[in-house]
């Protein structure tokens, strides 16, 4: 065993934090790139080092114990420094090089963002984006995430938040579904129809909870955790569905329904963690996704259909 001294190697710190975070020597190998073994073998290196047991081992993964706890915060503050110092070296040159990480709701990462990330890495060749479009939440400490999409402003410190846009949501229909089923004059007709949505349980932000809009008592009958499953669901002519107007825009087999009478307003918010914001590749990609949102202006807050079709 290396007769290294605690905390002058950083790698070993770095093995500790991502085991604390994903919870298994599987989760963190694939975190940190390398092997389960290579992760078992450095934290066992930091715990001789300590002469602590910084987890409890169990069929279902690792936890803290009580010195692992101690050692956490411990380990961040180091990590925050070495993350500001890679930031600030790196942002003195010119040439964008580096990989970000996006965390986004699934519609604006799949149907807003893939579709134009190209025209930044094309402009840097040194530049690689990774697009986690999934309805979770992604934590920016634990670094899920370089960059977080949300629907709501951050609850947690050291976080750098802009409100990049409000969108708004109406009701859609497919148009065969349309002329086939019984007419829809007033909101007291959408309560015939059958409604597709998300499964209210699993629902990762409370701004999704949006069925109550059409009655106290209305439910879907179809549900998905995944917003584009709605939206192919709808296409199909499962019955009706609340989408945003930039997700349905780009599906002309959708229809809105009673537009001037119901629709919902509802904002995108991004996060960068304190420590990155002075990462030059950071910056580079949060300035255009702000650009990009910007430019779309009428595509998340003014009317996407030229009059009402149904």
């Amino acid at each position: 065993m290396s007769s290294r001294k605690p905390g002058r190697n950083w790698d070993d710190l770095r093995f500790f934090l991502a085991v604390a975070r994903a919870g298994t020597l599987t989760a963190a190998a694939a975190q940190t790139g390398t092997e389960h073994t290579t992760v078992a073998r450095r934290i066992l290196a930091l715990e001789e080092a300590l002469n602590s047991r910084l987890f409890h081992k169990s069929h279902v993964g690792y936890a803290l114990t009580e010195a692992g706890e101690g050692l956490l915060s411990a380990a961040e503050a180091m990590e925050s420094a070495f993350v500001s110092a890679t930031a600030a070296a790196g942002s003195t040159g010119r040439t964008i090089v580096g990989t970000v990480r996006i965390g986004a709701p699934d519609g604006f990462g799949s149907v807003f963002l893939a579709p134009r990330m190209h025209r930044l890495t094309e402009q840097h060749p040194g530049l690689e984006i990774e697009i986690l479009a999934t309805a979770r939440i992604f934590s920016l400490p634990k670094r899920e995430a370089d960059i977080v999409i949300s629907l709501s402003s951050p609850e947690q410190g050291r976080v750098v938040a802009r409100r990049l846009t409000d969108y708004r949501l109406y009701v859609y229909g497919a148009e065969h579904y349309l002329r086939a089923a019984p007419p829809i004059r007033t909101i007291d007709d959408l309560t015939r129809h059958p409604f597709v949505g998300y499964i209210e349980d699993m629902l990762f932000a409370r701004e999704l909870n949006y069925l109550n809009v059409i009655g106290p008592d209305a439910a879907a009958r179809l549900r998905s955790t995944n917003l584009l499953a709605q939206v192919h669901a709808t296409l199909a002519g499962a019955g009706l569905c609340i989408l945003p107007g930039f997700i349905a825009a780009a599906h002309p087999g959708l229809a809105p329904v009673l537009p001037d009478a119901l629709s919902l307003t509802r904002a995108f918010h991004m996060h960068i963690h304190e420590d990155h914001r002075k990462a030059a590749h950071i910056r580079e990609v949060a300035a255009f996704i702000a650009a990009e949102v910007a430019g779309a202006q009428a595509l998340f807050t003014g009317p996407v259909f030229a009059e009402p079709r149904v």
